[in-house]
């Protein structure tokens, strides 16, 4: 199914859940299911998917010593990228709390299990640091244990990159498994149609149409959180190094508006590689921070997470301290890393990270609904952070060339001047041809 056929379907569902829930809210609650069934297929692909694409984005490089200070810079940028954008997505959470007061009724009944989640979260900093290791990978597997799969898998593409020429093979055989699992979460997100229909459905016929209030609510959020990150965050890190963030975005904007109406960055990913390199980032520069980026820089996905992790703890009435908070905040921030060309990503991550430390998953059921309009968001700001990011480490290596930025500016401004002229001469001749025509003016008389 194509993304924008897919796209126009979920909305369909979206649009058809919330009439069947309205109009017959008993066949509403019959349809539970299908989103249960959905978040299961979702489940079911978490571990093998996380585990080939980890290791493929860091195996695939090579020799890790060879990348050399140019990794080390990426890298550290990302972090704290990554950082400020949880930042901003936590703050806008406790000040806006979009899921506090959200009308489900099922949430007073599942809050029981937090309880039995937060004696995790009081064991010793010692005890967490102990459990990010798995005693068994399978055991992690199967228990969908995505932090210990992150730690397990840095080590294997570590170990990859240490056995060199020889484990090729071992290497091909990873990359194949993470072509398979992309190509098996797009046939399990063309069940999504079906999900949201369900989960739209039955939390309508349950709680009645105010509840969309409470999605424009979370929607606004998450929107506003995103557009203070670009203002606050991209903007000052553009200025510091000397270039208008605007400037930058009129050069991207084609694949920006091309990521937007996809919900995929993976489709605008060749273009605006192509954007940076002509707008004066050297190529070797764009080859390394783009896919690594696209792999482990997700400031829209992280910044959405952090916002959707309290807006499912808000709804299940679950209160953590600021500590529990910020521990489940650097898990998102780990387990995130890796899944950036999935479509619904965030939400699986979302999902793993709820579910494996036992917290109920209704937030992730609720969120399902609009995940495509949140999406369209965070995929948007994933691709803008990644140019900034190419941007930044270019300027950190003292190899970022202004006079090509300057020139791509100028030939831009060119071209719309031209565009401009153009579109100013058509109008000049439509408006001479109409004023001749209304004094009855024929070629044709001669006059």
């Amino acid at each position: 199914m194509k993304t924008s056929k897919l796209s126009l379907y979920i909305f369909l569902s979206l649009v058809a859940g919330i009439i069947a829930g309205w109009r017959f809210p008993d066949f509403g609650i019959m349809m539970q299911p299908l989103a249960n069934v959905f978040l299961n297929m979702i489940r079911m692909i978490i571990a093998p998917l996380l585990f080939s694409v980890v290791v493929t984005g860091i195996a695939s490089h090579g020799n890790i010593g060879s990348l050399g200070k140019l990794g080390l810079k990426t890298f550290v940028y990302f972090a704290c990228a990554a950082l400020l954008a949880l930042i901003i997505g936590l703050s806008v959470g406790l000040i806006f709390e979009p899921g506090k007061g959200f009308p489900v009724d099922e949430a007073q009944n599942i809050t029981e299990s937090a309880p039995i989640s937060m004696q995790s979260m009081h064991g010793s900093i010692i005890d967490l640091l102990v459990n990010l290791v798995p005693s068994s990978i399978i055991k992690s597997m199967a228990e969908g244990d995505m932090l210990q799969i992150v730690v397990f898998s840095i080590f294997f593409a570590l170990a990859i990159c240490a056995a060199g020429e020889k484990a090729k093979p071992v290497l091909d055989c990873i990359s194949s498994l993470s072509e398979v699992m992309f190509k098996f979460t797009q046939l399990v997100m063309n069940f999504a149609p079906i999900g949201v229909f369900g989960s739209i459905a039955f939390t309508i016929a349950t709680n009645g149409t105010e509840i969309i209030f409470h999605y424009a609510k979370i929607i606004g959020s998450l929107y506003f959180a995103l557009i203070l990150f670009m203002i606050i965050i991209l903007n000052i890190v553009c200025r510091i190094v000397g270039i208008s963030v605007f400037s930058l975005l009129r050069a991207i904007r084609e694949p920006v508006i091309l990521a937007f109406t996809t919900s995929t960055s993976e489709s605008a990913l060749p273009q605006a590689m192509k954007i940076m390199e002509s707008y004066g980032v050297p190529k070797n520069i764009v080859g390394f921070v783009m896919p690594t980026g696209y792999t482990f820089n997700l400031d829209g996905s992280t910044l959405y997470l952090a916002l959707a992790m309290l807006f499912s703890l808000q709804i299940a009435d679950i209160h953590l301290a600021m500590f529990e908070i910020l521990f489940l905040m650097a898990a998102l921030m780990v387990t995130s890393k890796g899944v950036a060309g999935v479509p619904r990503a965030a939400l699986v991550v979302l999902a793993g990270t709820l579910d494996n430390f036992g917290y109920p998953l209704i937030g992730v059921t609720i969120l399902l609904g609009i995940d495509h309009i949140l999406d369209m968001g965070r995929t948007t700001v994933n691709l803008i952070g990644n140019c900034v990011a190419t941007v930044i480490v270019a300027k950190w290596e003292h190899e970022f060339n202004y006079d090509k930025m300057q020139e791509f500016n100028k030939q831009f401004i060119k071209q719309k001047k031209q565009k401009k002229s153009v579109i100013g001469k058509e109008l000049l001749n439509k408006l001479h041809i109409e004023e001749h025509s209304d004094y009855g003016v024929n070629d044709n008389n001669g006059l």
